[in-house]
């Protein structure tokens, strides 16, 4: 492959530079591209996508507003992780690949859109991070991760305090409430390389947990993590992942979270995970799996307070990039 070509125009870069008020809306400000073979020019190591679509949600909607947002959410620029001791977004190249064009309440079109965006990145081997958006846009966002890979190779890691394996909600079967029961059905990802955390509440009924016992998927409900602590379960997650797959996609909900912790969501639950605990678990199974693919999905900006939603969505993701680039600083160490 020939050598990335990353060119920055002066003024761009001035920009980039500049507080965060200043300059493009793009994730932490970073390069925007928009088409494929820009992708093969610059190879970088990590392309956001925004998802925006929340047609498919049941009860508040305003998802669509999030990847915006996230994309926005930033005040201090991520110069040093002062445990892993990298910096992110200069120890990696990490790109804003735009949004995938998701038409208002067609949901075929728009998932058609956010499977050929993440295509276009998963297929050149670049890590791609999908800011929904409802919860929906993980089925087309994983199913094209999982297309790239050999079949029965890809696990999920699903932080929620919801299991979305229900057959339909209200008669949809593309809901926010589905995404995992679509993956699962249609062949994407064996039931058993799933394993769900922070599960709790009322929903769904008992018949969705007995349709997933048959599947073989593996779920930690918050009682447990209360009981045995998150360390714990975590390590527990990471062995059921590994069992089997080669590779893991992340899907967080941002509603894992207590509520008040991240109040702008889809579906509030209380008696979530706290913010700490969730940054931990993200660090500890980038650090022991092979992470491919992370999305966050459910920010929706018209019930946060404060952008603490965004701001806790932000977070998330440069942590995740954080321990990216502390494993390959790890594995070039090794390979002196």
């Amino acid at each position: 492959m020939n050598q990335p070509r990353r060119e920055i125009p002066p003024h761009l870069k001035i920009q980039m530079d500049g507080p965060p008020y200043l300059g493009p809306a793009t994730f932490f400000k970073t390069v925007g591209l928009s088409e494929p073979e820009q992708l093969d020019e610059w190879q970088p190591d990590v392309a956001v996508i925004g998802a925006p679509w929340d047609g498919s949600s049941t009860i508040r909607a305003g998802a669509r507003l999030g990847p915006r947002m996230i994309r926005l959410a930033h005040v201090v620029y991520p110069y040093w992780h002062l445990d892993l001791r990298v910096s992110p977004l200069d120890d990696l190249c990490v790109i804003d690949y735009g949004d995938a064009m998701c038409p208002p309440g067609l949901v075929e079109p728009a998932f058609a859109a956010i499977r050929e965006r993440v295509s276009d990145v998963a297929s050149r081997g670049i890590f791609p991070v999908i800011l929904g958006g409802d919860h929906s846009i993980t089925y087309p966002a994983a199913s094209a991760v999982a297309a790239t890979r050999p079949t029965g190779t890809l696990g999920v890691i699903h932080f929620d305090a919801h299991a979305d394996c229900v057959p339909e909600a209200f008669g949809n079967p593309l809901s926010h409430g589905t995404p995992m029961r679509r993956l699962i059905d249609s062949g994407a990802v064996p039931g058993r390389n799933f394993v769900q955390l922070g599960l709790r509440g009322f929903w769904p009924p008992e018949e969705t947990f007995e349709w997933m016992a048959q599947q073989g998927m593996r779920s930690h409900r918050m009682s447990e993590f209360i009981e045995h602590g998150v360390d714990t379960i975590i390590d527990t997650a990471i062995s059921e992942a590994l069992d089997g797959p080669e590779a893991i996609y992340i899907s967080v909900d941002v509603d894992v979270l207590e509520p008040g912790l991240a109040p702008g969501n889809g579906a509030p639950e209380p008696g979530g995970m706290l913010t700490a605990d969730l940054l931990r678990a993200l660090q500890k199974i980038v650090l022991s799996t092979n992470v491919v693919a992370l999305d966050v999905v459910e920010v929706n900006p018209l019930y946060d307070v404060g952008e603490v939603t965004s701001f806790v969505a932000s977070r998330m993701i440069t942590e995740v990039l954080s321990a990216l680039a502390r494993k390959r600083q790890g594995s070039a160490a090794e390979n002196r």
